[in-house]
């Protein structure tokens, strides 16, 4: 099973982080795409039921630069601990996939 990619998955408090962590991803080409999906979000948080607005993202790259993008997220979030989750992709359009080869500068990995 290949698994030289995967979707990594974040949440933010705000629109405009979510925003410069997408960006800079993209701009440092560790990523080839990241969308953005407004959700809310119930969960514990020291003996605390919370729920929050959030944004999601859903980050799209190359296995092997998983250490480098939680590097650069967490240089920027603003969470005591973000969510940072990286899911294997085990199968895709090979023209998709090799789209973000192209994007993420080879010399990352």
């Amino acid at each position: 099973m290949n698994t030289d990619y995967s979707i990594i998955s974040t949440t933010c408090p705000n629109k405009e982080q979510a925003r410069e962590i997408a960006k800079l991803l993209v701009e440092r080409r560790l990523v080839a795409c990241v969308q953005m999906f407004p959700i809310v979000s119930i969960y514990l948080w020291k003996d605390n039921v919370c729920e929050e607005n959030e944004i999601a993202l859903f980050i799209k790259s190359r296995t092997e630069l998983f250490d480098k993008i939680t590097e650069t997220i967490k240089d920027v979030h603003t969470y005591e601990v973000p969510e940072i989750i990286q899911t294997p992709i085990t199968g895709g359009l090979a023209d998709y996939l090799s789209w973000i080869d192209d994007c993420v500068e080879k010399n990352k990995f």
